[in-house]
């Protein structure tokens, strides 16, 4: 009578279930007439309790069982005599989840479990320890709804962005570039460290994949909405470094742009970044503008076009027979006169 024929439910060793001495009843379930073996069962003369399991433990229902047997890959609940389930490692924590499943329950434990899949054929029962508990990212959303503020600590630092713990067992990622409005990402990010506090902004919170995005810069207006730049705008822009091939600038706002050398002036031989130096003011003219990627596009050479064009309008044309210079002329000479009223 070997120990797994003697009951349906888990058995570790014979004497949980006979004596010595005892007089048990049993049905022959083989012979081996080559071994002279005669194989018994106790267990084939009771009902199996995994006939009509499925109509049992129908999926979403809640049971309390007692664990078993703990493995690298989960743990056995016994819901009843013969009946065991698997908690696989995955459906034991909302929030730990590279953790031996022995750090979260222990043998003869009892637990609170849901049945998530039924294998009759199989005898298979897979159960959850998770879903019998609150969703940490149900309780995270009711409590700090989209656009809420919180302080986090910094738990880790990647080239992608930064992980805050926004709760015990909860972490929060900040992109890399929702961390300052105006400068770089790889830039910004140097600012911070890990283990430093900082303050947050709720951007997203997706239950189903388990994230939670987080902004910092949002914590601020972003200073190009409603601002002066726009496409055809004209700004004053102080020069911050002379390059050989143009000259980079910082707008008010502290957005920096570039102007290409063959944008530095309409006349060529004024197209050298040289004549400009660290520190200098100049106008110039906004050419394209794109607020996601946050890229300004100048041109000084397109707003001397758009003077001149102006200044033909205004004192003079084609038809004329006035030279551009007596136009230009005519129109510094206009904003002279004016100055002086």
């Amino acid at each position: 009578l070997h120990v797994t024929d003697m009951s349906w439910k888990r058995i570790s060793h014979p004497s949980q279930v006979v004596n010595v001495g005892e007089t048990v009843k049993v049905q022959i379930i083989k012979i081996n007439p080559d071994t002279q073996r005669i194989s018994l069962g106790m267990k084939q003369l009771m009902s199996d309790p995994w006939d009509g399991v499925e109509a049992k433990y129908p999926l979403g229902a809640r049971y309390t069982g007692r664990i078993t047997n703990i493995t690298d890959y989960g743990a056995f609940v016994e819901l009843e005599d013969g009946v065991e389930g698997l908690i696989h490692v995955s459906e034991m924590s909302w929030t730990k989840k590279n953790v031996h499943p022995g750090k979260i329950v222990s043998t003869s434990q009892e637990v609170d479990v849901m049945v998530l899949d039924v294998d009759a054929d199989k005898r298979r029962i897979s159960l959850g320890l998770k879903q019998c508990m609150d969703n940490p990212w149900d309780a995270f959303l009711v409590d700090h709804p989209v656009g809420s503020e919180l302080e986090g600590e910094v738990r880790g630092i990647t080239e992608f962005g930064m992980f805050v713990g926004i709760g015990p067992d909860l972490d929060g990622m900040v992109h890399i570039n929702d961390i300052d409005w105006n400068r770089q990402g790889e830039e910004a990010i140097e600012d911070y460290n890990k283990g430093d506090t900082v303050k947050v902004k709720v951007l997203e919170v997706d239950v189903e994949k388990e994230r939670i995005s987080l902004g910092i810069k949002q914590l601020g207006d972003d200073p190009m909405a409603g601002g002066d730049v726009r496409k055809g705008s004209t700004l004053t822009v102080t020069v911050t470094e002379v390059a050989s091939g143009g000259i980079e600038v910082e707008l008010p706002e502290g957005l920096k742009a570039f102007i290409r050398r063959s944008d530095l002036s309409r006349d060529r031989s004024e197209q050298r970044p040289e004549r400009f130096a660290v520190g200098d003011t100049i106008d110039a003219k906004v050419t394209n503008f794109d607020r996601n990627s946050r890229r300004v596009t100048l041109s000084i050479k397109a707003l001397e076009i758009e003077e001149e064009k102006e200044a033909v309008a205004q004192y003079g044309s084609a038809d004329s027979g006035a030279s551009l210079g007596d136009i230009l002329g005519a129109a510094l000479k206009g904003d002279e006169e004016e100055g002086k009223q």
